[in-house]
């Protein structure tokens, strides 16, 4: 049994990469044609938020909590525990 990471199997049929895999500049790939067309993962989208009609603080923190919500879900804020004391 070998420790080698990168290895042909199968009867030279597959080659396994266990380590990491670098392209150097001018190299070619063939036969992946379609492999690497993964949709961009763009910038993060955040719906439409209506503005705030708020006429008491608890309606005014009741919709600032609401926009941290959509900018949590649009992956703009990540919800962490602070555990901060009072």
């Amino acid at each position: 049994m070998s420790n080698a990471r990168n290895y042909h199997a199968h009867g030279g049929n597959e080659w396994v990469v266990g380590g990491k895999l670098t392209f150097l500049p001018g190299a070619t790939v063939e036969g992946a044609e379609g492999l690497f067309d993964l949709p961009a993962a763009g910038e993060p989208v955040l719906l439409d938020v209506t503005e705030s009609e708020a006429t008491t603080v608890a309606a005014l923190r009741e919709d600032f909590n609401h926009l941290i919500a959509e900018l949590r879900k649009a992956g703009l804020i990540l919800k962490t525990d602070r555990g901060d004391a009072e």
